[in-house]
C-alpha cells in the first residue's frame, strides 16, 4: 500500500514539473520528462543529505516559478542551475534554523542571484547566504520568520 501512495506522489511531482513548462517557455527555458525525473532524484538526494522531510507541495515547482525569469538561466544551465538551487535551499532551510518561511528564503535567495551574485551560485551560496544564517543564528535578524510577529 505504501508503496502505491510514493508511485502517485512521484507520478504527481513529475506531472507537475512537465506542467511548469506551460509557464517557463515564456522566457525560452523547459524540462523534458527525463530532466524533471532528474531533479525528482536529485531532492530525494538532498532531502536525505539534510536530513529534511517535505509534506505536500515539494519546493521544486516554487524553485522553478521563483527563478525560471532570471537573466541567469537558459535552456543550456537550467536543470543544473535548479539542481544546484534546490540544494542550496534545503541546506540554509536547516542553517537557518527555520526561521525562515520557504518564500522567505526562496526571496531573498532570487533577489540576490540576480542582484550581486550576477547568478553565481558559489557567490551565494559561499556569501550571501553563509552571512545572512550567520546573522539570523546570533539573533541579529528580527525581521524574519517566526520573530516578525513578535
Amino acid at each position: 500500500m505504501f508503496s502505491i501512495i510514493v508511485a502517485n506522489q512521484q507520478k504527481y511531482q513529475l506531472q507537475n514539473l512537465i506542467d511548469s513548462n506551460q509557464y517557463t517557455e515564456k522566457f525560452g527555458i523547459r524540462l523534458s520528462e527525463k530532466e524533471a525525473l532528474i531533479l525528482l532524484e536529485n531532492r530525494k538526494k538532498n532531502l536525505r543529505e539534510q536530513e529534511r522531510i517535505e509534506f505536500g507541495e515539494a519546493i521544486l515547482p516554487k524553485l522553478i516559478y521563483t527563478f525560471c525569469d532570471s537573466h541567469y538561466i537558459y535552456q543550456d544551465n537550467y536543470v543544473e542551475t535548479i539542481t544546484k538551487l534546490q540544494e542550496i535551499f534545503y541546506y540554509y532551510k536547516n542553517e537557518s534554523l527555520d526561521e525562515l518561511s520557504d518564500d522567505e528564503l526562496l526571496s531573498f535567495m532570487k533577489e540576490h542571484f540576480d542582484g550581486d551574485c550576477q547568478g553565481s551560485l558559489e557567490y551565494l551560496e559561499t556569501t550571501c547566504l553563509d552571512e545572512f544564517c550567520n546573522e539570523i543564528k546570533k539573533g541579529c535578524r528580527t525581521d524574519i520568520g517566526r520573530n516578525q510577529d513578535e
